[in-house]
């Protein structure tokens, strides 16, 4: 009976604490990968899409530059924010997949994204990489192959939160303030792309919450501009 009595509790006492509960399986949200949101840049040339947003970009690992309000995002704010040098050439290079640049002593790279929609999620893309996803800054670079010289396109963006957008190193759109994203929301004055290689380059910053943006390029009537090349690389 004693050893009877010996088997009994430890049984009783598992009962009442019921069995393991199994470990719960990870989630989409919860396994860091640029997918679906991003694949990777292939070699060869990509169009814009059916509405002229342009997918293919290079983008670098978001640079830390705390912020506890979007609200401080006025014209000034950001001119001064983007017009600080984090890393040599920051104007003028066209970086390839895999460089990397040394900003405020922290080694960033690029990556040569295609983004599945036509807003590039960059949260997604910070989050994806296990960076900093909030106070952070962005630079975006694409190049634009053109058959033939356009005029008067005008480039359209939308971001959130601010923004500003340079096409063949001068400035194109400013979208100051605290802004949710949505397409077309700044448009440029007239513009023209040259015929061959145009540089489009821009700079998302954000406090809280999410960041993206969107860009194509209308002509006079408001249509998508779609005969172009996007190509990355140098």
């Amino acid at each position: 009976m004693k050893s009877f009595r010996s088997i009994i509790l430890p049984v009783s006492l598992i009962l009442a604490l019921g069995t393991p509960q199994a470990r719960p399986a990870p989630t989409a949200d919860s396994v860091r990968s640029l997918s679906p949101y991003f694949t990777s840049a292939s070699s060869g040339a990509l169009a814009p899409d059916a509405d002229g947003f342009l997918r293919r970009w290079l983008l670098l690992e978001p640079i830390v530059k705390p912020n506890r309000s979007n609200t401080v995002f006025t014209d000034s704010y950001i001119r001064n924010a983007f017009g600080t040098e984090y890393f040599p050439g920051q104007f003028t290079v066209v970086p390839a997949d895999g460089d990397t640049v040394t900003a405020d002593s922290a080694r960033l790279a690029w990556h040569g994204l295609d983004a599945s929609g036509f807003n590039v999620k960059l949260f997604r893309f910070a989050w994806g990489l296990n960076k900093p996803v909030y106070g952070v800054l962005f630079w975006a670079v694409t190049v634009v192959e053109s058959p033939k010289e356009i005029r008067n396109v005008r480039m359209a963006v939308g971001s959130n939160s601010a923004s500003m957008w340079w096409l063949n190193g001068k400035e194109a759109v400013i979208l100051s303030g605290d802004r949710r994203m949505k397409m077309d929301d700044c448009v440029s004055k007239r513009l023209t792309l040259n015929r061959g290689r145009n540089v489009i380059r821009g700079a998302v910053i954000n406090g809280p919450g999410m960041s993206d943006f969107c860009v194509r390029f209308i002509d006079e009537n408001g249509e998508p501009v779609r005969e172009l090349a996007l190509k990355i690389g140098k």
